[in-house]
């Protein structure tokens, strides 16, 4: 470390504070404002043994900071990110699978009831038809319809653990 790193080290412990203050006062943020400060004495680093005038330093500094913070925010505009304050939801992917299998079970179980109750069944939660509509679609009265869907549902709850 030469003299000039020395030098340099002390104007950062005295004056980091102040330019941390200026940097809140920019950008409301302390962790945003601890970025822009360390930008800035990077760039004051960068340039410190080409300085002539050591009483402008700290001018120089705050001009630089103003100009790192406002080059920030131009660019911000431009910026194709939007942040959120929470990660998004992600949408649950659905396991083909495991539908295909509760299809190939629903079918099975199905097949081992007697036509008019798997069809009683199939049009009542299928699709949702009432009991008038079943009763009409098999042909016989309305009380049949439900008993035929009633004891389906019984059969497949009983045999199956389907329904």
């Amino acid at each position: 470390m030469g003299a000039n790193d020395d030098e340099f080290t002390r104007y950062v412990k005295s004056t980091r504070p102040a330019l941390r203050r200026t940097a809140f006062r920019f950008t409301a943020d302390w962790h945003e404002a601890d970025d822009l400060v360390q930008r800035t004495l990077l760039a004051l680093y960068l340039r410190w043994d080409k300085l002539e005038r050591r009483d402008r330093i700290a001018a120089y500094a705050y001009t630089t900071m103003t100009r790192l913070f406002v080059s920030d925010r131009r660019s911000l505009r431009w910026s194709n990110e939007v942040l959120y304050d929470q990660p998004p939801d992600l949408e649950p992917v659905p396991d083909t699978g495991a539908v295909y299998g509760d299809r190939l079970l629903l079918a099975a179980a199905l097949a081992g009831l007697a036509p008019r109750q798997r069809a009683a069944v199939v049009l009542r939660y299928g699709y949702d038809l009432a009991y008038g509509d079943i009763a009409e679609a098999l042909g016989s009265s309305e009380l049949a319809a439900r008993q035929a869907t009633s004891s389906g549902i019984r059969r497949l709850r009983r045999e199956e653990g389907v329904a």
